[in-house]
């Protein structure tokens, strides 16, 4: 049984008749059930049973459930979520090569995938391909409500076996489809009958493309693509090669064009140094190649250089229209060859990471309008031309902006908001929900100060059994974060705590550290700030740049083995952070889920009857 597939279409179809569905990534399927056999199998006919292990085994444990509707057939596609609307490509291919049973098993159990129902071909062994879909649908609909099985998809779901609903109004559902990336929108007849095997008109595809700037490398005289890369590092790297949605006339000037400026001929490819700008559209990019390219313009606005890898990662970030990048050659940095635009990229890849951090927080950034080359200045209030879509909280009278986004972080990152301070809280609590020591040599020179604090003051942790999560200031020295769950303490009670642990510490090592507020009285000690931790006051957050002339350096989360005497700020750049994080992930990946709520409380009636 072949499935009944859409027909891309770049218009969208309006009226009653119409209903939109989220169209996933994945492998299309359908599931057939029966009283004593389970197969999965995909559009081509291939058997997905060995391929995706965890949902046949879901499937037998809902068995007795699905019983009295049984023999039952399912179409719908096999994805890897990572949102309501956005499913993985990248994952579902790598999914579909595995061959190793043993890596097949490993794989269905870090990562489950879901099969993900959006029509009912047969129920109780009677055939429905010829009802209509909206008949098809509430029949399916039920199905799952009779069964409790989820009738939305969620990612966040252990149901591997989800229902895909339908919606009436396309924009609202567009609108979410772009903000988490999605693949598309699947628009559906109402009155369509299911056709096995159709390419039909019935059902059409409008697909999330994105556009963006590209040079031209070459030609393949042999396969007639044209060669398209873009300026990464100063160097030319190629990202694919495209062939349609140029018309005959624009594929002879083209041609014309680089045979006239080629550098060098052989056999199948003419190569040409960049020059020629043009403006492609593409779903996305895996393995950093172009995926369905087509020819979209010429760019003769456009040089060659302005063609960079950051604006490519602009192009195909889930992010608001309304966040225009201005500027983006403006060098930020006299120490450092960073430009407006790497800063920008470096906030794309990292907010994965730096944006759970700053939801739902009271935001004060420091603006650099000119880099390091001129003066700057602490904004707390929303601007009156921030767009829309940049929500606030008033607390003391002042609008505070909440970047509870990526279009509000790099929104922040054009008005080149350097620096992210945080409050200790969130903003439906007056509880703090962590607690931060902030370790403060009196320059860098004395760096080691801070790292022997905070090899002092874990002992005092490790002893209670208190997991702690180090991290660079990006600046002198280093800070310590400590989770807590939302209003298990106040300020009061955690001050108790930090006063415990900072004075421990000035009684041990008097030469070394000082709780004492005037620099001028510090010499040249160390400064435990635990009055800093207070409501109203703020830290840097974690991934935030600092603005010091010195270098682009990050206050960037650190493993508890890397706080030794090999470690300095100056190793931890833009590059070098996306790398280690790519590489290893983030060393704050548990922090929301490790409270350390009874712990400290055990410390507290320590410190108590201590006293």
């Amino acid at each position: 049984m072949k499935p009944m597939l859409p027909t891309l279409s770049t218009e969208v179809p309006k009226g009653s008749e119409w209903v939109y569905e989220t169209k996933y990534d994945g492998f299309r399927a359908i599931l057939i059930i029966k009283e004593t056999t389970i197969d999965l199998i995909s559009r081509n006919g291939k058997d997905l049973n060995q391929a995706f292990p965890e949902i046949i085994a879901y499937i037998e444990t809902i068995k007795a459930k699905l019983s009295p509707f049984l023999p039952l057939t399912l179409d719908g596609e096999v994805s890897c979520l990572k949102s309501q609307h956005f499913a993985s490509f990248e994952h579902i291919q790598i999914r579909g090569r595995l061959k190793s049973k043993d890596k097949i098993a490993q794989a269905s159990k870090e990562q489950p995938c879901h099969f993900l129902a959006f029509d009912l071909l047969m129920i109780k062994g009677e055939t429905l391909v010829n009802q209509p879909l909206q008949a098809r649908k509430q029949e399916l609909e039920t199905l799952f409500s009779n069964v409790k099985l989820p009738t939305k998809v969620d990612n966040h779901n252990t149901d591997l076996i989800q229902y895909v609903p339908y919606v009436t109004e396309y924009s609202k559902l567009w609108k979410k489809i772009k903000s988490e990336d999605g693949e598309g929108v699947i628009a559906k007849r109402l009155q369509s009958k299911w056709e096995a095997g159709s390419r039909t008109k019935q059902w059409l595809k409008i697909k999330n493309y994105k556009q963006a700037i590209f040079f031209i490398t070459g030609y393949d005289k042999v396969n007639g693509y044209f060669h398209v890369a873009v300026l990464k590092n100063k160097q030319v790297l190629s990202v694919g090669v495209f062939s349609h949605g140029i018309s005959s006339e624009e594929r002879d000037a083209l041609l014309t064009t680089i045979k006239q400026n080629m550098r060098e001929e052989s056999r199948q490819l003419i190569e040409m140094d960049p020059a020629i700008c043009i403006e492609i559209q593409f779903l996305s990019l895996y393995k950093g190649q172009l995926r369905e390219p087509s020819f979209f313009a010429f760019r003769f606005d456009k040089q060659w250089e302005e063609c960079t890898w950051e604006q490519l990662q602009l192009a195909i970030a889930p992010i608001s229209e309304e966040v225009i990048i201005t500027h983006p050659d403006k060098p930020l940095w006299e120490t450092t060859d960073l430009s407006k635009e790497q800063y920008i990229n470096y906030l794309l890849q990292i907010s994965p990471y730096m944006l759970p951090f700053l939801r739902n927080r009271t935001l004060t950034v420091i603006r650099f309008p000119h880099g390091m080359f001129g003066e700057a200045f602490y904004q707390k209030n929303r601007p009156d031309y921030a767009p829309a879509f940049i929500q606030t909280v008033k607390h003391d009278d002042i609008e505070y902006i909440i970047c509870n986004d990526l279009s509000s972080l790099i929104w922040l990152g054009n008005q080149l908001a350097i620096e992210f301070h945080l409050p200790f809280q969130t903003i439906d609590t007056s509880s703090p929900i962590e607690i931060v020591f902030d370790l403060d040599p009196p320059s860098r020179d004395v760096f080691p100060l801070a790292i022997k604090a905070a090899l002092e003051m874990k002992k005092i942790f490790d002893q209670f059994g208190l997991v702690t999560f180090p991290k660079l200031s990006g600046n002198k020295g280093l800070q310590i974060h400590i989770p807590l769950s939302k209003n298990a303490f106040t300020y009061d009670e955690t001050r108790v705590f930090t006063a415990f642990i900072a004075e421990f510490l000035v009684t041990s090592f008097p030469d070394d550290f000082t709780i004492e507020r005037l620099k001028k009285n510090r010499g040249n000690r160390l400064y435990l700030d635990y009055i800093q931790h207070a409501e109203g006051k703020t830290i840097i957050s974690p991934y935030s740049l600092r603005g010091k002339k010195e270098g682009a350096y990050i206050a960037a989360p650190l493993n508890w083995e890397e706080v030794n005497d090999d470690l300095h700020v100056s190793n931890f750049t833009i590059e070098r952070v996306l790398e280690r994080v790519e590489m290893q992930g983030c060393p704050f990946q548990n922090y929301f889920s490790s409270p350390q709520d009874d712990v400290l409380r055990s410390i507290l009636e320590v410190i108590k009857n201590s006293g």
